[in-house]
């Protein structure tokens, strides 16, 4: 790991999507903001529901994408930041069952106090990443302040039969990811400065690896929904899958797969604080849970992978076509009929 004079995460009590506002003050806030009542019927998917992005269709045949993240460092290398950021706020497009097109940068800089250059390294970690998407980053805006903060607004494109949303999923469906968990954990321990050096390129390998197997699975009718894992972690983002769908999951804790390195720091207490935040959110859908399994299930993620409902007649199928991708996937769970608690944590 490279030696910087700068740590930027020295600028953030939240690194990452763990910046997120709590999930009980979001909701106060758009309850108490006025009705999103959606009446343009050109808007497919908006404000009604949590999904990743916004979708808008201007033909029969295509959908324009838009969304927009941006977070505190969560790690100290500019470039290694700007490179994550970008990623993540990629994911979102993906998420949708969509193709990327192009990307605005956002940044907050104190100009005064951290350098233009280290700000410039940070683009450039962008610049990366985009180009590995196929994508122009085509502009931005900035602003001079306190925090360091950047990230990307992402526009892309889908056909409006292919759209996939987070509320789709139907009892019996299998559930999947396609990253480990764990950058939660890793971005604390950098944070502490207590990760190793391959630790630290293991964060880097998931963090930054595109999330681009999402637009493929656009094309799969089995998958009946999708999204991406961040800030809520596993439990947040799996819990908005059942409200949304109005049904129930079950989950084997045994078969969640970890970032290599991750419970040794776990076993060190060493984790977001905002673990806690979002158990204390999601604890009472809950059951299951016992002693520290709720850090893998709450570990805020930033620039987790994607989580699918797929229709368990065509789970061989579907298998085989991720393989032939190279994409690795793990078969978590199953969502079922809707009971008492949202999520049951199986043992």
């Amino acid at each position: 790991m490279e030696n910087i004079p700068t740590r930027l995460t020295e600028w953030s009590e939240g690194s990452g999507c763990g910046c997120k506002i709590a999930p009980a003050i979001l909701e106060q806030i758009l309850s108490s903001s006025g009705s999103f009542t959606q009446t343009d019927p050109n808007l497919l998917v908006g404000n009604s529901g949590k999904d990743d992005a916004a979708v808008y269709q201007v033909s029969e045949d295509i959908a324009v994408i838009n969304t927009v993240d941006f977070f505190t460092p969560i790690v100290d290398d500019p470039f290694d930041f700007g490179r994550i950021a970008a990623a993540n706020a990629l994911s979102d497009v993906y998420a949708m069952g969509g193709k990327p097109i192009f990307a605005n940068a956002i940044l907050s800089w104190p100009v005064e106090k951290l350098s233009p250059e280290l700000a410039a390294k940070v683009m450039e970690g962008a610049k990366t990443i985009c180009t590995a998407a196929g994508i122009e980053l085509a502009g931005g805006h900035s602003i001079a302040a306190k925090d360091p903060i950047f990230g990307l607004s992402v526009n892309g494109i889908v056909h409006p039969h292919k759209i996939k949303t987070n509320n789709g999923a139907k009892a019996g469906d299998i559930i999947y990811l396609t990253k480990p968990l764990g950058v939660g954990v890793l971005a604390t321990a950098l944070k502490r400065q207590k990760i190793s050096d391959k630790d630290y390129l293991n964060l880097l390998d998931t963090a930054c690896r595109l999330n681009s197997i999402g637009e493929i699975i656009g094309n799969h009718e089995e998958v009946h929904a999708m999204t991406d894992v961040t800030g809520f972690g596993l439990l947040g983002h799996l819990i908005e899958m059942c409200e949304g769908s109005g049904l129930s999951a079950e989950i084997d804790l045994h078969k969640l797969p970890m970032i290599a390195g991750v419970q040794e720091y776990i076993n060190q207490f060493i984790f977001p604080d905002n673990t806690y935040r979002n158990w204390n959110a999601y604890s009472a859908k809950t059951k299951g849970v016992v002693g520290m399994d709720l850090v893998k299930l709450c570990d805020p993620q930033t620039s987790g992978g994607l989580m699918l409902a797929v229709d368990p007649e065509n789970k061989d199928w579907f298998e085989d076509s991720m393989e032939q991708q190279n994409q690795v996937i793990w078969e978590i769970g199953r969502f079922i009929e809707r009971n008492e608690q949202l999520v049951e944590v199986m043992q």
